[in-house]
């Protein structure tokens, strides 16, 4: 579970009833049919016709990507990882690590580890990686715009609602107290547009995106790790290389790790 989507989305939600309550507004103005059919109905009309099919196929997996915490491994592994690879490799041989692809469970490193145990060139490996990624990034960018149009629609559909609101006001202008009730509710459904827009679709298309580059970070680092270990480099080096991609917190780790081992070694 992605625990920072599940708290955001229970903060805005508590946000918007403690406004409500500290401005004496019914709870009850909400419960109001109309609005959520020209919110909920309309946007999700305008993405179906904004978008391909194909794409639109992946809106519930795009859901469980949001509120699921993604299954990678954390950069330090990585690097311990492709350390002992190039142990191996320097102390058997490139070919001596065929057999550990069996072991790997990422599609991509998988690949990488492939291409350099058949012999292909580093301009080979370095190129098709890297096309494979920006294919990633520009698929996971067009599923982020499904959210991210979604949250340009919804405001100014909660226009729309507002206007059909004061059009049915406008036909009680001899009643007052009915009048006053339908002015409530036609801004009910401008509220509802930008909160769904701005607090959920948006922000949803963000963390899509965000999600996406980590993946990329993960995946442009394991082509380096794949290169230094084709090239032949000490297993050091290529460590310093790779630990370059990684923020400050997450080096500090790394080092750790190296400490533990080494006292390990010693004891």
């Amino acid at each position: 579970m992605d625990i920072a989507t599940l708290v955001g989305l229970i903060m805005g939600i508590v946000a918007v009833l403690l406004g409500m309550f500290f401005k004496h507004v019914a709870f009850s103005v909400l419960l109001n049919p109309a609005a959520f059919f020209i919110i909920i109905i309309g946007t999700a009309a305008a993405v179906i016709t904004a978008f391909p099919g194909n794409e639109l196929k992946k809106v519930p997996k795009l859901f469980k990507i949001l509120f699921t915490k993604a299954k990678q491994m954390e950069g330090a592994d990585i690097i311990k990882m492709f350390v002992e690879m190039a142990q191996e490799s320097r102390k058997n041989g490139i070919l001596s690590l065929e057999a550990k692809i069996a072991e790997l469970e990422d599609p991509f490193l998988k690949r990488g580890i492939n291409f350099i145990v058949d012999g292909q060139t580093p301009e080979f490996v370095r190129n098709t990686l890297t096309e494979e990624i920006e294919a990633m990034e520009e698929r996971h960018h067009g599923y982020a715009g499904v959210f991210t149009q979604a949250g340009t629609y919804a405001p100014t559909l909660g226009v729309l609602g507002a206007v059909i609101g004061l059009i049915a006001a406008l036909g009680n202008m001899g009643d007052t107290d009915a009048l006053g009730h339908a002015i409530s509710a036609a801004f009910v459904a401008t509220m509802l547009g930008i909160y769904t827009g701005y607090v959920l679709w948006h922000p949803f298309g963000n963390k899509l995106k965000r999600k996406s580059k980590s993946e990329a970070k993960l995946k442009y680092m394991m082509i380096e790790g794949i290169l230094c270990i084709q090239s032949g480099l000490h297993p050091a080096i290529l460590e310093a290389k790779m630990v370059s991609y990684l923020p400050e917190s997450e080096r500090a780790k790394v080092s750790e790790d190296k400490g533990d081992k080494g006292d390990k070694g010693g004891s």
